[in-house]
């Protein structure tokens, strides 16, 4: 599927409480939890990540642009979560899961915690991502939980606008000048290791699978590839080819050294304040 041809989402509905039995099932909960914290918790430290260019972008265009990426994954992540929340019951909102739990409690993909590096680094990280993120949230709008559905419908009309514009960037970078495109196949390269991980199933996928909550991610893989293939031949990029070795475990709480500085100056004012409100 070329981005060209990319089929463009349905406007959602106004994300509001519906009635959800899957939020309630106490034998499933555990499974959906964590699940849910995947999908919080790439947002989340990949929103973290982008906002790091904030007021250091090498163009205002691409600091606007960058910063209203993280806004969204932001946004993304207190819906993610806020569920979360509400299938553990235990009285933990969005907030709590954000900023009082430490690194090895966390779900996300190592692809997101990854330094952002040099401009050619973070396009990449985020167009790999992107690709995969579209996909799946595409699924999720037929979820059988109608609240993962509904907060689907609501994200993937953001996810869209991040995939085109990160393709986008890639291109131009890919077939710029000799430089942006050694820059953009080194940056492929150096993250080509991590991409596996978006496609690996464990029982927490098998549970969300059985009873239709989600898809299996290793059914994503050929959308993603089909996506990713096309991009990189307009930008004249060498698709690497099966990865020697795969880096996993992020999304099970095995992270690199990279997540806890993260941490460290996310949670900072609510570590040091702690209960503190504007």
């Amino acid at each position: 599927m070329s981005i060209a041809t990319m089929k463009k989402p349905e406007p959602g509905p106004a994300l509001h409480p519906v009635e959800d039995r899957f939020v309630f099932d106490k034998a499933l909960a555990p499974a959906f939890f964590e699940w849910l914290c995947r999908m919080g918790d790439s947002a989340l430290v990949l929103g973290h990540r982008v906002s790091e260019w904030c007021g250091h972008a090498p163009a205002l265009e691409e600091d606007i642009a960058m910063a209203n990426t993280a806004l969204d994954l932001i946004g993304h992540t207190q819906m993610w979560l806020g569920l979360a929340g509400d299938v553990e019951g235990k009285g933990r909102n969005a907030d709590a899961l954000a900023y009082l739990r430490d690194a090895l409690q966390f779900r996300n993909l190592l692809l997101c915690e990854l330094p952002n590096g040099d401009m050619g680094v973070t396009i990449m990280r985020q167009f790999l991502f992107d690709a995969r993120h579209y996909a799946l949230l595409m699924r999720l709008t037929g979820s059988s939980s109608p609240r993962v559905a509904e907060i689907a419908a609501k994200a993937v009309k953001e996810a869209s606008y991040h995939l085109e514009r990160s393709s986008d960037l890639v291109v131009r970078l890919g077939d710029g000048t000799e430089e942006s495109h050694r820059r953009m196949q080194a940056a492929l390269e150096q993250l080509w290791p991590y991409v596996d991980e978006m496609f690996v199933s464990d029982e927490v996928d098998k549970a969300m699978t059985g009873v239709g909550i989600a898809p299996d991610p290793s059914d994503l893989r050929a959308e993603w590839q089909e996506t990713v293939r096309a991009v990189l031949t307009e930008a004249m990029l060498d698709m690497p080819g099966p990865a020697g070795f795969a880096q996993t475990g992020g999304t099970t709480g095995r992270h690199t050294e990279h997540l806890g500085y993260i941490l460290a100056e996310m949670q900072f004012l609510q570590r040091a304040y702690p209960g503190a409100h504007w």
